[in-house]
């Protein structure tokens, strides 16, 4: 049985090359600006799992208030992205979103389309 997230012998040879979750990640976040950039980088350290985990928990639940202000339907994919450092189906989750962006949305990860099999 193959790993969904492993590229299959066709995706290797017609496809960019594999990058692994904390590559795409580390692209993504690039993107934000440096101050962000900071904040997450440390989020992510793994000693700092005692912050992450309490703050993923709060950002999901404020995703379901989004009804009310301030809260949004944004809250949930920051709570996902924190929480899936340490919860293995958040980070299924994540793989499968941040496969996604790599082949359908290549700019937001600072790729060409080209390179990234569209």
């Amino acid at each position: 049985m193959t790993d969904i997230f492993m590229p299959t012998q066709l995706q290797t040879v017609t496809s960019a090359p594999f990058r692994s979750d904390d590559e795409l990640m580390d692209l993504l976040i690039q993107r934000l600006p440096e101050r962000l950039q900071n904040v997450l980088n440390w989020l992510r350290e793994p000693d700092h799992r005692w912050v992450r985990i309490p703050a993923g928990v709060l950002f999901l639940l404020g995703g379901v208030l989004s009804i009310l202000p301030v809260l949004g339907l944004w809250m949930l994919p920051v709570g996902v992205m924190l929480l899936s450092q340490d919860i293995p189906f958040f980070r299924r989750l994540q793989g499968r979103v941040l496969r996604w962006i790599e082949r359908k949305h290549p700019d937001w990860l600072s790729l060409s389309g080209d390179s990234a099999g569209r």
